[in-house]
């Protein structure tokens, strides 16, 4: 029987594995009056964009032009906050139909690595996987988060780069983005890699496509299907 080619699958979080119930709304308003004063009016749209990105359009939102000198005591209060509202997830939030299927079997397969690409910043995504007890699956020390970078794309580059210090080279087409945005896909794109959506957020299916997504699930709860697909035994 032939060994499977080493396999590196990125996960996105929100909307993909797991809907949260806006706690972490909650906890961005709440750090960011502590940090900086201002009572909170708005919270920009958040889907599939960095923390980095999302932290400047709100401060910007607010009347400071300039994030950079509140960003790292921002994200800092943030993540305190977030995690003092973690008991909130498991009522108001849930995790996505076959995630810990999904999840649960890759682990099993020995040529998998699985990982996360997230706008979140470490902490948060730490958090929110662990409050549904996901986390196991998932190789966290090698992640792309929020925090770095403004775009996903370097997250997907920055990602790679530390998986294969850590694991050895993948291949390209062994490479997989997985997300609900067509910023996961741009992402997986810009990166020569195999972008895969899942169509359980705010993204239909068809604009998935349309943006250049290998394949696209409507949702996970075809487990043995999704299974096949991601650890590499059918093509996209």
């Amino acid at each position: 029987m032939n060994t499977p080619a080493r396999r590196l699958l990125m996960w996105d979080i929100d909307w993909t594995l797991v809907h949260t119930g806006g706690v972490a709304k909650l906890a961005y308003a709440e750090a960011f009056t502590k940090v900086t004063g201002v009572a909170w009016r708005q919270m920009p749209y958040p889907g599939g964009r960095t923390d980095r990105d999302i932290a400047a359009e709100a401060f910007a939102l607010h009347g400071i032009a300039d994030c950079t000198p509140h960003l790292e005591t921002f994200f800092q209060v943030y993540a305190d906050e977030f995690h003092a509202r973690r008991h909130l997830l498991r009522d108001v939030g849930r995790v996505l139909p076959g995630v810990p299927q999904v999840l649960t079997a890759l682990a099993a397969r020995p040529h998998v690595v699985q990982t996360l690409v997230t706008g979140n910043i470490a902490p948060v995504a730490l958090a929110k996987l662990t409050a549904f007890d996901l986390h196991a699956a998932v190789d966290f020390e090698i992640g792309g988060y929020g925090r770095e970078d403004l775009v996903r794309a370097d997250l997907v580059r920055r990602c790679r780069m530390l998986a294969e210090r850590g694991h050895g080279r993948f291949a390209d087409a062994e490479v997989v983005v997985i997300g609900d945005t067509v910023h996961d896909v741009a992402g997986a794109l810009a990166n020569g890699v195999t972008a895969i959506g899942v169509a359980t957020g705010d993204t239909s299916a068809a604009e998935l496509a349309a943006a250049g997504a290998h394949l696209v699930f409507d949702d996970l709860s075809e487990v043995d299907a999704v299974v096949d697909v991601l650890a590499g035994a059918a093509a996209p």
